[in-house]
């Protein structure tokens, strides 16, 4: 309903609160008036929304024997994205996963999910050195990094933060969000005391 709301249809949908904030951001109307719109082939016949589509697009039984086949087809890397029970993190891994990626898409779906860095370890625990852990979701910082590779993650993904580089300065505000992150990831490890990533241990973390 807040995409409904906000305009986030197939096309974009022009709402009073759009003009409202428009009319504040004048430079907004040139780009729009004078630059060609961006468009996506794969979205061209669709007239729903997002949410439709996406209820379109995505099958609700596929299972494990869906997975197999994908592990049978795909000789690269396979990682599986949306895991958030141990139970899940398990399966997918003795399904043939190489990693597993701890993520509630942002809360969005589902606002009462487990948080990514709290599932953290219990995941760590089930599937030990089986298959990596990547963590997505809630990384705003470098301090957030740290904690993350912590409680025991391989990996993070940092899609706003060099979203926000991007849309401020193109692809020097992308290395500039990077060297932000760097830079406070060195930091809070001075601070904590340890030399390197493999140093961090849970007991760095308190969770509030």
């Amino acid at each position: 309903m807040r995409d409904l709301r906000n305009g986030l249809t197939i096309p974009p949908r022009l709402s009073l609160s759009t003009f409202l904030d428009g009319a504040t951001h004048p430079s907004w109307w040139l780009n729009l008036l004078t630059t060609e719109p961006l468009t996506f082939a794969s979205l061209s016949s669709w007239d729903g929304t997002v949410a439709e589509l996406i209820n379109a697009m995505f099958d609700p039984g596929l299972d494990y024997e869906d997975l197999d086949w994908v592990r049978q087809s795909w000789p690269g890397k396979l990682v599986v994205k949306g895991i958030q029970s141990t139970e899940d993190a398990r399966d997918v891994v003795k399904h043939g996963a190489d990693a597993v990626l701890l993520s509630n898409h942002g809360g969005r779906q589902l606002d009462r999910a487990p948080t990514p860095l709290e599932l953290l370890p219990r995941v760590r625990d089930e599937i030990q050195e089986e298959a990596e852990i990547w963590l997505d979701g809630g990384i705003l910082s470098g301090a957030d990094i740290v904690a993350a590779i912590a409680r025991g993650a391989d990996a993070c993904l940092i899609g706003r933060a060099y979203l926000y580089g991007l849309m401020a300065g193109g692809e020097r505000g992308v290395r500039r969000a990077v060297d932000i992150l760097r830079t406070e990831i060195v930091r809070t490890m001075q601070l904590l005391g340890v030399r390197s990533t493999a140093e961090l241990r849970p007991e760095h973390v308190t969770l509030r």
